[in-house]
């Protein structure tokens, strides 16, 4: 059987492979002589030297006989070697009936096909290619190509690749648009790059909003569904456009003489209202497999440097006079103007905006995340929902009462246009700014403020509340409301080189109240807890306020830690179970560290007007240092703290007894020596959160917590003490199956 094959345009003959001039042609004639599986058919240059072909067969055992695709056990091939060698050498495919396929160069019509053979740009490709792997990758596309496994079987219907400098965004709803009939779209070029090219943005006609850009006129046409696996290579002018859809059903003329018609009115529209160019979107339904209903559509695009006016006048729908265009209706001849077939056409890449759907797929995130509140939206909080609406993750209310300043900017995600602003206004103007169908409600007032309606409101409906506040009053205030949902709050450490994640359980049996505090007994009893809640990098001054005073801090560290605690909560929403965790990092080294701890369930008591908080964790301390010291009795000091904004009084551990103490199974009497540092280390462990609020002693084998004569003399002895600050003192008592905890108070 005689084959047909494409002519090379402007080539001449090369005689001997010592003709080729360039290093790559004959590193590559010598690559093909060696490799059985081609043999060169000749060897040829372009007149104007720039470019040497040579033309060969190549063999591929793997190639499926009969393959739907097309693809044959021998092809013949033109390989064109540019006299750059920074350029990729083209592929074009010499078979005249040789299929369109998948991963093919644009070409004009009428010339070979392309194939493209690589994924990554030609600098990255060049940089480990050489003939023989270069032989070797066009046998894997053919191989590929005739399995059909060039692509991931799912993969949708797509068009051939094209090299342009033009690009077409689509609204993040556009789907949800084409549904209204009476919409009107227009195109606008904000701005174009140093290389000529420039991203155009359809937009909604009938929006009156100055845009600032470039506007280009915009006709659609729908086309008839594609089946996946047919594709067309693109057209370079608008009569093979035309063409291409004619063969499909599509009249291309007809509508687009309708459409340029409805340009002008009865008084004409001016020459000078025309657009410099015009667009032409295609509406592609695609199909799965033959006669199965679409799946979805595709959208391709084509400009010209013509605008729609002006294509009226070369269609024969619109004609000029006086400097005006009017309706060609009736005017003999206009029909037979042909002017139109002629104009050159770019193929465009269509892209499209953002939604929270796309950002859940780009980012690896499955669930599309909770209705929250996010109670503070500074530094961290801001950073964190900044890296959550580019992943599409959750519906945000943010609350927070701060505005941004000055110095803000050095750590927060707002910029100097928004000096002045809430912040919980711009946290969700960026966000609105990030995702297309992103919408974060904002709430410029204290999280405190239940009465408010907006508040209670964004409390009620939502899934989870995220404090990210960096004060103690809304997680405690939080915790003494049973209505409210599953609490998480996060926080940083004054130096940046740490943070933490306290969550509730799913039934808030375990609040954050009772979470802080057995984080304050992990980092008073670990090594790593020295350290950790110490020092800054310093402060400075940020206004003429003694309140005016903000930490060193870097906002890379800020951004560290976001991210771990970003792609932690939504790990912990997903689980039901309470959490502490912290993560310890060091600077020198970028090295982190996680300490999970254990959580306890808390207990709480009715002392008046105190409530008192205590979990099962101290209980259990306290009880292994009791066994540790029988027979004989033991003891030591309470470590917590008050806090009267919410009326709570909270044990956090117990210290041991003090080396000097005197025990015996009848009495306890705690000494003092070292216990002033111990308790000192803890308060300053803390931050200045823990310090003594009371003693504890056990009583031996078979002896309830019921207190003795002497434990009430005691008491009375700290009820004094505690008096000076004006706090009752409490007195805990471990026995042999409970404990007992007593307060003293002396009246007023």
């Amino acid at each position: 059987m005689t084959e047909d094959y494409y002519e090379l345009a402007d080539a001449i003959e090369v005689i001997e492979e010592s003709d080729l001039t360039f290093p790559r042609s004959r590193a590559l004639v010598q690559a093909i002589e060696k490799n059985r599986d081609y043999s060169i058919v000749r060897l040829q240059r372009r007149q104007d030297c720039d470019v040497e072909y040579i033309v060969a067969d190549v063999e591929t055992d793997k190639i499926p006989p009969n393959n739907r695709y097309g693809i044959r056990f021998r092809e013949r091939f033109a390989f064109c070697v540019p006299a750059n060698p920074k350029q990729l050498i083209e592929v074009r495919a010499l078979r005249k009936d040789f299929p369109t396929l998948p991963h093919q160069n644009q070409t004009i019509a009428g010339d070979a096909p392309s194939l493209c053979l690589y994924f990554e740009p030609a600098i990255s490709v060049m940089r480990t290619w050489t003939p023989q792997k270069f032989l070797r990758r066009i046998q894997w596309w053919l191989e590929k190509t005739s399995k059909g496994e060039l692509h991931p079987a799912d993969q949708p219907v797509e068009h051939l690749f094209f090299v342009t400098k033009y690009e077409l965004v689509l609204p993040w709803n556009f789907d949800e648009l084409l549904k209204d009939s009476q919409r009107a779209f227009r195109v606008v070029l904000r701005a174009k790059r140093p290389d000529d090219g420039g991203t155009f943005f359809l937009e909604d006609g009938q929006d009156n909003e100055e845009t600032g850009g470039v506007l280009a006129g915009c006709i659609e046409l729908n086309m008839p569904p594609v089946v996946h696996g047919v594709i067309e290579r693109p057209p370079v002018t608008l009569g093979q456009l035309h063409d291409q859809l004619y063969e499909r059903g599509v009249d291309l003329l007809g509508p687009l003489k309708e459409i340029l018609k409805g340009r002008v009115g009865t008084e004409g529209a001016p020459i000078s209202s025309d657009n410099s160019h015009t667009f032409f979107l295609l509406h592609v339904p695609l199909s799965r497999n033959p006669g199965s209903p679409p799946e979805t559509t595709h959208h391709r695009a084509f400009l010209t440097d013509a605008g729609p006016l002006k294509l009226g006048d070369e269609t024969g729908a619109l004609f000029s006079l006086n400097n005006k265009y009017f309706n060609a209706q009736g005017i003999l001849g206009s029909p037979d103007k042909t002017d139109w077939r002629q104009r050159q056409i770019m193929s465009v890449e269509v892209l499209r905006e953002n939604d929270a759907a796309a950002g859940r797929q780009q980012s690896g995130i499955k669930e599309p995340g909770p209705v929250g509140t996010l109670i503070g939206v500074g530094s961290l909080g801001s950073a964190m929902l900044n890296l959550w609406s580019r992943a599409g993750w959750g519906r945000w209310t943010v609350i927070d009462r701060d505005h941004i300043k000055p110095h803000n900017l050095s750590r927060h995600s707002a910029y100097v246009q928004h000096i002045g602003q809430s912040k919980a206004l711009v946290a969700a103007a960026l966000h609105s700014a990030t995702i297309g169908d992103g919408e974060v409600i904002p709430i410029w007032d204290d999280a405190c403020k239940s009465s408010d309606k907006a508040i209670a409101k964004s409390l009620a409906s939502a899934d989870v509340v995220i404090d990210s506040s960096t004060t103690l009053e809304y997680p405690r205030h939080a915790s003494t409301v049973d209505e409210l949902p599953r609490h998480i709050s996060v926080f940083m450490t004054p130096s940046g080189n740490s943070s933490v994640l306290l969550a509730e359980d799913g039934n808030r049996f375990t609040r954050l109240r009772t979470l802080e505090a057995q984080y304050y007994r992990a980092v008073i009893q670990n090594d790593w807890g020295k350290e950790h809640l110490r020092g800054n990098l310093g402060t400075f001054w940020s206004g003429a306020s003694c309140r005016d005073i903000s930490v060193v801090l870097p906002y890379s560290r800020i951004m560290v830690q976001a991210g771990t605690l970003a792609e932690q909560i939504p790990l912990v929403c997903g689980r039901t179970n309470a959490a502490i965790r912290i993560w310890e990092r060091d600077p020198s080294m970028g090295s982190t560290t996680v300490h999970c701890v254990e959580v306890h369930l808390e207990h709480r008591m009715k002392f008046g007007e105190l409530a008192l908080y205590m979990d099962e964790g101290v209980e259990r301390q306290l009880r292994e240092l009791r066994a540790a010291a029988l027979p004989n009795e033991t003891g030591g000091v309470l470590l917590g703290y008050y806090d009267l904004n919410v009326n709570a009084v909270v044990i956090v551990c117990g210290l041991p007894s003090p080396s000097d103490s005197k025990s015996t199974p009848e009495m306890f009497e705690r000494g003092i020596k070292g216990l002033a540092d111990a308790v000192n280390e803890a308060t300053e462990r803390t931050a200045g959160m823990v310090g003594y609020v009371g003693e504890w002693h056990s009583h031996p084998s078979n002896h309830s917590a019921m207190p003795s004569g002497h434990d009430l003399v005691q008491l009375l002895h700290l009820a004094f003490g505690m008096a000076d600050d004006g706090l009752p003192a409490l007195q805990l008592i471990v026995g042999e199956h409970e404990t007992q905890i007593i307060q003293g108070t002396i009246s007023s």
